[in-house]
């Protein structure tokens, strides 16, 4: 029996499961870290802490299991994206707290590259629309902000990485700067086309090259580790970002399939194969994996509150105790009573792009309830989901066969009713909603030839529940077209103050 260890670095904890050679989990472990909102529109992470957590929740994995690391065949890595750490190549310390693909605060910056007419030349090179969410502005950011930075990048003393490339530093002690194509892609600095990273993008976002990480397909060996936490090396085999990295573990590795992780945020990608399909409604256009014959694609919608959404009911509003909690606050009612709530905390993403956009909540009235706003919550994350789909569908005039979809919250039952009724398609949640460390595990266990092809690895997807449409395609349209309302009075709040 092969065992391969996923490392799965996500937005609010870090997680560590291996996997057996069918796919099973045999052990999983997970630790949360903390969040720094220094200033409105501001999120922070302490990429030390984010190493630990990982580092911690790898050995106690192995320890529960009663696994010695050398019956680990290979090590896969899966991680938030666009968050962005600048570290010192020599200490190995970072010189600035990692900013979080949630920040906002290079907005700005976004607006200037609009105004200058680059936003064309940028989405036609990348597949992305001009927006905060990516590393290239946030680079920028601390080049300019954090004293000497960029005279010391220049002279190569610094290294730039999303969490992957930061992860396989500190595991082979600083012998390893690396990233993928799937992490690449969403720097806002890769070329899609020419699959490298790009000079004419360099010289707008003022980059030096020499902060950059190598680029290697997402499969196949990177290193072996270099730790004494591990009893023996173990090679990294596989590095995916984690919405790319669900899209394989979901076994969409046709065109035309689609899967929504239903994380921190929400994020729905489609498989469009070798084709680089750019889109007329602000979805993106990214780089899904590379198994070393060159790039396969996906088109994708970010929906950046998701599950936050939950945690901020949970942290903010204090109505609910624990996350689990919300599925039973919210069914005692049958509907919202006419609430709206946008969960716009960060601005909104696809397909809007308005970094100013704020939380809004309408339709209040004295009859309204915490249970109203739970079910309201819930509905606010379906409602992106769908909007997202919809677009997909325009774009791609394919007509989708089901939704496929993971992450936390999908085991939400209420939730995936909710938005199988707006999309008027199935929603089929698989049995392993460990979708993203599971791609990973699948893209390592390709690298150390313990499967050889997807062909192998796709009967392993299992359906655990599938959710059928129950409302007419008439009350889905009056939802949505309500729905449209509400996010409109949420729409450049922040800008107009």
């Amino acid at each position: 029996m092969s065992f391969i260890l996923s490392l799965d670095q996500g937005t609010s904890s870090s997680r560590a499961i291996v996997f057996d050679e069918a796919g099973t989990v045999v052990v999983s472990a997970q630790r949360e870290f903390k969040q720094y909102f220094p200033q409105s529109g501001w999120v922070e992470h302490d990429a030390e802490e984010i190493w630990e957590t990982q580092l911690g929740v790898a050995v106690e994995a192995l320890e529960s299991a009663g696994l010695a690391a050398s019956s680990i065949a290979a090590i896969g890595i899966t991680n938030q994206r666009e968050t962005t750490v600048v570290w010192d190549r020599f200490s190995g310390k970072p010189i600035a707290p990692a900013i979080v693909w949630q920040d906002r605060r290079t907005a700005g910056f976004c607006d200037e590259l609009r105004e200058r007419g680059l936003e064309p030349v940028i989405q036609e090179k990348t597949g992305l629309v001009v927006d905060s969410y990516f590393s290239g502005t946030k680079l920028r950011w601390l080049l300019e902000h954090v004293p000497g930075a960029r005279k010391r990048a220049e002279r190569g003393e610094l290294a730039f990485g999303t969490i992957d490339s930061w992860l396989v530093w500190n595991l082979t002690g600083g012998k390893c700067h690396v990233t993928d194509p799937s992490n690449a892609s969403r720097t806002q600095l890769y070329n899609l086309k020419e699959e490298t990273w790009d000079v004419e993008l360099l010289r707008i976002f003022d980059i030096p090259a020499e902060i950059l990480p190598e680029i290697r397909p997402s499969s196949g060996f990177f290193r072996d580790t270099n730790i004494d936490n591990f009893s023996a090396p173990i090679p990294i085999m596989g590095i995916g970002g984690d919405q790319q990295a669900a899209l394989f573990g979901q076994c969409c590795f046709d065109p035309g399939m689609i899967k929504c992780t239903y994380g921190t945020g929400c994020f729905i990608l489609l498989n469009t194969g070798r084709k680089i399909a750019i889109s007329d409604n602000n979805l993106l256009t990214t780089a899904a994996w590379d198994l070393g014959d060159g790039l396969n694609y996906a088109q994708e919608g970010s929906v950046f509150m998701g599950g936050a959404v939950v945690q901020w009911l949970r942290d903010g509003l204090g109505i609910i105790e624990n996350s689990e909690d919300v599925e039973t606050l919210a069914t005692s009612v049958k509907d919202s009573g006419g609430i709206f709530l946008v969960p716009a905390f960060t601005g909104l993403g696809a397909p809007y792009w308005d970094p100013y956009a704020r939380g809004a909540m309408v339709g209040m009235t004295r009859d309204t309830n915490k249970a109203h706003i739970a079910r309201a919550a819930l509905e606010g994350i379906a409602f992106q989901v769908a909007e997202v789909v919809s677009a997909m569908k325009a774009d791609s005039n394919i007509e989708l066969k089901e939704l496929r979809v993971d992450g936390g919250a999908s085991k939400n039952d209420l939730l995936m009713q909710i938005q199988a009724d707006l999309l008027g398609i199935p929603v089929a949640r698989a049995k392993t909603t460990e979708a993203t460390a599971l791609g990973v595990a699948y893209l390592a266990g390709l690298g150390a030839q313990i499967w050889r092809s997807t062909n192998e690895i796709a009967p392993q997807w299992e359906r655990e529940k599938t959710f059928e449409p129950t409302i007419s395609q008439d009350e889905r349209e009056e939802l949505m077209a309500n729905w449209a309302r509400a996010v409109e009075r949420s729409r450049g709040w922040a800008k107009s103050q």
